[in-house]
């Protein structure tokens, strides 16, 4: 079994990815639900945490119920990071996590995220760093390299385990495919049979399915996986992968009021962490993907983004209940 630190996970542990605008606290208490085995909270920008924003400091927010959970703070300066690491240790998640993965233009200029794949001496400094901030165990997420013709996560690993790192999750495209293209996990499982690698080494990218699940985790031997987009609107995706690990059959998929019961849920949870204006606003991105390929969903997916109130979108949820009361989903 896995162990970061004190941490000691089950066989093949099921991440939940750090997703900026979704894995706050309620997506995250509904992924737990339904089988996540470690969770991240959304990046954190250490320059942010240090003057003390809003949003940042809000992200911190954790609880005993989703543990264990990691958060994860960015950033390009050394001086920074040690001074976010510090301060993240006064919450006590269960770990601090690196990004030296995120692929996007403004955190790669300003040389934090990915962007530290193209200087791997840095990437080691701002993890010293890092580490000295903090009593907790910390870990990181990275990619492959910055492009395929710098593909260079066999030292990453080397060297971050060499100066404390205690466990790598590495999403298995460059910085250069961004989203796009396949992942190609091959380089993730050289990785790990690197005698010099102790550290458990987690893969991400691409797993939407239980039968995809399987074939990775048969076919590349990491130590667990984690799952990001294909958890977006659909927290069962964790439960219905361990359930087809223990019994190879897929398990019905989730009923309508299943759906409704969760996307509920989230709603709840989003105004009682938030507010009930910024609850609401915030949960309209969800719905989509609670909802996704139901037919004749349109005029319900309107009302459901623009109704400004809990009462009238709770009556909605109730005349989607009763509309499509018998409706039968297919398999993913």
């Amino acid at each position: 079994m896995p162990k970061i630190g004190n941490i000691i996970l089950p066989d093949f542990p099921l991440l939940l990815a750090p997703m900026e605008d979704v894995s706050d606290p309620p997506f995250r208490r509904l992924c737990k639900m339904h089988g996540a085995d470690l969770m991240y909270s959304e990046f954190i920008s250490s320059e942010g945490l240090i003057r003390d924003a809003m949003k940042s400091k809000m992200k911190l927010d954790i609880f005993d119920y989703e543990r264990p959970v990691g958060i994860q703070i960015f950033g390009g300066d050394e001086e920074a990071m040690e001074m976010s690491a510090r301060i993240v240790d006064t919450v006590q998640p269960d770990l601090v996590d690196i990004n030296f993965g995120c692929p996007v233009k403004k955190v790669v200029c300003k040389g934090a995220g990915a962007g530290v794949l193209k200087d791997v001496d840095l990437m080691i400094r701002l993890t010293k760093a890092v580490i000295k901030g903090t009593s907790l165990p910390v870990t990181v997420k990275t990619r492959l390299g910055w492009d395929d013709a710098s593909i260079n996560i066999d030292e990453v690993a080397e060297r971050l385990q060499d100066i404390g790192v205690q466990a790598l999750t590495v999403h298995a495209r460059t910085r250069a495919q961004m989203y796009k293209g396949h992942s190609d996990w091959s380089h993730i499982a050289r990785v790990k049979n690197n005698p010099r690698i102790t550290m458990p080494i987690f893969g991400n990218g691409d797993i939407d399915s239980p039968e995809k699940a399987l074939e990775y985790k048969n076919k590349y031997g990491l130590d667990g996986m984690m799952i990001g987009r294909a958890a977006i609107g659909y927290p069962w995706i964790f439960n219905e992968i361990k359930h087809f690990f223990n019994t190879g059959d897929i398990l019905a998929p989730p009923s309508m009021t299943d759906r409704i019961e969760a996307a509920k849920n989230h709603l709840i949870w989003s105004v009682e962490w938030k507010n009930e204006r910024v609850g609401i606003v915030e949960m309209r991105r969800h719905y989509t993907n609670y909802f996704k390929g139901i037919h004749s969903f349109k005029e319900y997916k309107q009302r459901l983004v623009t109704t400004d109130d809990l009462e009238g979108l709770f009556n909605i949820f109730d005349e989607i209940a009763d509309v499509y009361s018998n409706y039968e989903f297919d398999v993913k």
